[in-house]
């Protein structure tokens, strides 16, 4: 008989508080509780993880998906990627622990964060897994089930290697705050989950590094969070665009432009008519450092409202964690040798060219 999360937590000595990192303590020795954690966390999870198969031209995918449930949703749904699902399938399928297949609709996706959710299919008696609120210490050790290479239930683990990683997306986009791991991931986990072991979601297992055993990544739970209930909602997800195109400051661009430190995000140009157009300035002229040619002129983002920005993936994670199309930012830029604030309404990311 499958425990309930609450009486699983007890036996690890976890919490249910949301943004707990109990996964993280060390079990004591000659614990037999300590030495089963990952089997029996597991054992918990495992009806919640389902295998996804997709057929779209002919052509047949796989990859994995877990049950979830938004706090303001009456029921359950599925998570998965949106490049496991893609632009447009002829059918997607689940099969669940006990082993039937049913065939689900896709309710809404979203190429910008790799994230698509999926109808629940017949309901079946499994819990749905929490999404943390945070993402844990380096070092937190997690769980990836799903079904890599098309074997379903499978596990692997390892800790948390990386946190506010930025990771491709469609376009010349970004996906931000992505979490990095050494648990081992292959084709067919992408949109299962990795978990610590408080039984938390911490991040959707999504890439791995081509020719690396031991790098992967996945969509951050905080990001999930924000982005799951508008696709149950909506079908889509609307994310934030400030229309510049950015670069970090590194040792020849602070030289080049008479900058104190080699830090912050340098404005190589803005958009025409792109919400940063009149408001940033983009690059002027171009010198030579080290016989390498280098932008000058061109803003240098140091802060977006409260928060200090020191690099490309710092500005990405606040506008995807902490902002909305609308909202109207201060931003900090250091410009012309001294630093001012300007406030810039952000837009709409525009539809990606698929």
């Amino acid at each position: 008989m499958q425990r309930t999360r609450r009486e699983f937590l007890g036996l690890l000595g976890g919490s249910v508080a949301a943004g707990s990192t109990a996964g993280c303590v060390a079990p004591a020795r000659n614990d037999p509780v300590g030495e089963r954690r990952f089997a029996m966390l597991y054992e918990d999870v495992a009806p919640s993880v389902a295998r996804v198969q997709v057929t779209a031209d002919g052509r047949t995918g796989q990859g994995s998906g877990f049950r979830y449930r938004p706090a303001a949703a009456d029921g359950a749904y599925v998570v998965t990627n949106q490049h496991v699902v893609g632009p447009d399938p002829d059918a997607v399928r689940l099969q669940y622990a006990d082993g039937a297949w049913v065939e689900v609709a896709v309710l809404g996706t979203d190429p910008y964060s790799d994230l698509a959710v999926l109808e629940p299919g017949e309901a079946i008696d499994a819990e749905p897994l929490p999404l943390r609120e945070t993402v844990p210490p380096i070092g937190t050790e997690v769980l990836v089930v799903g079904s890599p290479l098309g074997f379903s239930g499978s596990a692997s683990q390892g800790i948390i290697s990386g946190r506010n990683r930025s990771i491709p997306a469609t376009g010349n986009y970004t996906i931000a705050d992505a979490i990095q791991t050494d648990a081992a991931l292959n084709p067919g986990n992408s949109g299962g989950p990795i978990l610590t072991l408080d039984g938390e979601v911490v991040a959707v297992a999504t890439a791995r590094v081509s020719g690396s055993d031991n790098l992967g990544f996945g969509v951050s739970a905080p990001l999930a969070r924000r982005v799951v209930p508008s696709l149950i909602e909506h079908g889509r997800y609307d994310h934030s665009y400030m229309g510049v195109a950015i670069r970090d400051v590194g040792p020849l661009i602070a030289e080049a432009n008479g900058l104190p430190a080699a830090r912050g995000v340098y404005v190589t140009a803005t958009e025409s008519g792109g919400p940063a157009d009149g408001v940033l300035r983009g690059s002027t002229g171009e010198t030579v450092v080290d016989g390498t040619p280098v932008p000058t002129g061109g803003d240098v983002i140091v802060g977006l409202g409260e928060t200090p920005i020191d690099t490309q993936s710092s500005l990405s994670r606040y506008l995807a964690l902490e902002t909305t199309p609308g909202d109207v930012i201060d931003v900090r830029i250091r410009r012309g040798g001294g630093e001012t604030t300007v406030q810039l309404e952000l837009g709409t990311r525009p539809e990606p060219q698929i």
